[in-house]
């Protein structure tokens, strides 16, 4: 399935992030690697690219690396990997290699330097960021504000332009 093709078909993960969650990867410049779980993400067209949006709170170590990174990855599992989505969701990689304690391998993506999870029956995504927007809280509806964001805690969002979309 090429990378338009694959881009538009994503019934499964809306249902892998709703159910689930998947795997957001980054490399920084520097070599650094680490995977954390997400829940949250947007898919559409933007600057007549199709792009990827993901949502990163500061206080993630995930943070530090996309801040000084290129590009991510964002791997959808269509299996049943709930244990490592619980463990890469609630362990950090700045005390650990979450890789090697979880099982989970990488492989080296087409194009971009942040590789993908290696899980059978899953889609991948490589997205060269294109902006970095911090969430402004003044501009939150209150009740989201009071919901999710109690800890005073917010998103910056990292746009990526979609370089390739594949399933495994």
């Amino acid at each position: 399935m090429n990378t338009i093709d694959a881009f538009y078909k994503y019934e499964n993960i809306i249902k892998s992030l709703d159910e689930n969650g998947a795997f957001l990867t980054v490399k920084s410049r520097e070599g650094k690697l680490n995977s954390m779980t997400i829940g949250w993400a947007l898919l559409g067209i933007m600057w007549r690219k199709p792009i990827l949006m993901v949502a990163v709170r500061p206080s993630r170590y995930t943070f530090e690396l996309i801040e000084n990174a290129d590009d991510f990855t964002v791997t959808f599992p269509y299996s049943d990997v709930s244990k490592q989505l619980t463990f890469f969701g609630t362990h950090s990689g700045r005390s650990m290699d979450k890789f090697k304690e979880s099982g989970l391998t990488t492989l080296a993506s087409k194009n971009v330097k942040s590789p993908i999870i290696d899980i059978k029956d899953s889609r991948s995504y490589e997205c060269k960021i294109v902006q970095k927007t911090a969430m402004d809280k003044d501009r939150l509806d209150l009740q989201y504000n009071q919901m999710v964001y109690q800890d005073n805690i917010y998103h910056t969002y990292f746009f990526g332009e979609v370089v390739a979309c594949y399933e495994m």
